[in-house]
């Protein structure tokens, strides 16, 4: 790889290094024995541990998302992934949530892996940024996490 005085690769950054540490633990935790029961109501209690763990508008936001996916799609099993918030499928992770401090980014995020079925013609959203929670937006999330699911 060349490259020019102006640019130069920096290598990650220290919150994406975290992301991959946060995952490998997770891995690690997942490959412990245990009944499925035990780790799915262990990795349940992760989910609202790390929630709780966060600044206060990305921890209300969460909260309600998190209440919102529970509610429309039971069938969704909340676990971390890559330290966030996720709701999975046959151990298949369909959607997250990504606070705004995790990455430094003026809004959170609520984001849909290639297992969500919400493909629509050619070319469909797969993540949405989330500044606030009104009823309009967690119908909109019910709605979303609900055909993801499908």
């Amino acid at each position: 790889m060349s490259t020019t005085e102006d640019s130069r690769y920096e290598g990650f950054t220290a919150e994406e290094r975290a992301a991959m540490k946060a995952h490998a633990e997770e891995g690690k935790k997942a490959a412990r024995r245990g009944s499925r029961a035990e780790k799915a109501a262990e990795a349940a209690r992760d989910v609202l541990a790390k929630i709780a763990e966060m600044r206060d508008a990305d921890r209300i936001m969460a909260e309600r998302v998190h209440a919102v996916i529970m509610a429309g799609a039971p069938d969704l099993a909340p676990r971390l992934w890559y330290g966030m918030p996720a709701y999975a499928l046959n151990d298949k992770i369909v959607c997250h949530f990504q606070p705004a401090e995790k990455f430094k980014t003026r809004y959170a995020t609520l984001g849909f892996s290639d297992q969500a079925k919400l493909d629509e013609d050619a070319m469909w959203p797969v993540a949405f940024a989330l500044t606030e929670m009104t009823p309009e937006v967690e119908a909109r999330i019910s709605a979303l996490v609900k055909q993801a699911a499908g």
